[in-house]
């Protein structure tokens, strides 16, 4: 059984940064791309960033220059830095896995206000 756990989460000024985490199990980890959505109130789930098993990094418009994803394959972790924080990224934010069916975590809230 997959298992993804997201962590990291909170809240933080806008201009602040937080560091997500995602932790999977039940997978080869290194031989799957990995991935970050995050979902706002009222909104769809949106795609933010992925990292193949290789390493390559592709980001949303919205997103890139202030977040980056990375990996550590030895500890089964994803990460998301979150740099220059706005209050429009606030939103539950989600690691997936390229299953079948696709894995999903419980999500990390993360909310950006003075």
């Amino acid at each position: 059984q997959v298992l993804l756990v997201e962590s990291g989460g909170g809240l933080v000024q806008p201009g602040g940064s937080l560091r997500l985490s995602c932790v999977a199990s039940g997978i080869s980890f290194s031989l799957y791309g990995m991935g970050w959505y995050r979902q706002a109130p009222g909104n769809q789930r949106e795609w933010l960033a992925t990292i193949t098993s290789g390493g390559s990094t592709h980001y949303a418009d919205s997103i890139k220059g202030r977040f980056t994803i990375s990996r550590d394959n030895a500890k089964n972790t994803v990460f998301l830095q979150m740099n220059s924080l706005k209050p429009e990224d606030t939103a539950v934010y989600y690691c997936n896995a390229p299953t079948i069916p696709p894995s999903w975590g419980q999500g990390t809230q993360v909310t950006v206000s003075s």
